[in-house]
């Protein structure tokens, strides 16, 4: 691989940690303001649901938008970090799982 790969496969990395926490902060707000947050929901979940497919490319992305959608439109699921999770699976266990 060459340097520049790398560099890019790492400035990714841990831009995609970053925004991942980011969002999944902003999914969980809605348990702050009892009502409107679940409100909240109906907007905050199909922008969820493309940030994930806009992060991650290919099947990862679609899959996780998907999940991101639902998990996000279902009341009282907020809790659960999906972003975080897909950087997980993308970045820890992916890769453990290719060597």
């Amino acid at each position: 691989m060459e340097q520049a790969q790398v560099v890019s496969i790492d400035t990714n990395k841990t831009r995609n940690l970053f925004l991942g926490l980011l969002f999944d902060s902003i999914g969980m707000l809605s348990f702050t303001i009892p009502f409107f947050g679940e409100f909240s929901d109906v907007i905050w979940a199909p922008i969820a649901g493309f940030l994930m497919t806009w992060m991650y490319k290919g099947t990862i992305g679609k899959i996780g938008g998907v999940i991101t959608f639902v998990e996000e439109i279902l009341p009282f699921s907020d809790f659960i970090p999906t972003f975080t999770l897909t950087w997980i699976y993308n970045y820890l266990i992916k890769k453990q799982n290719a060597s």
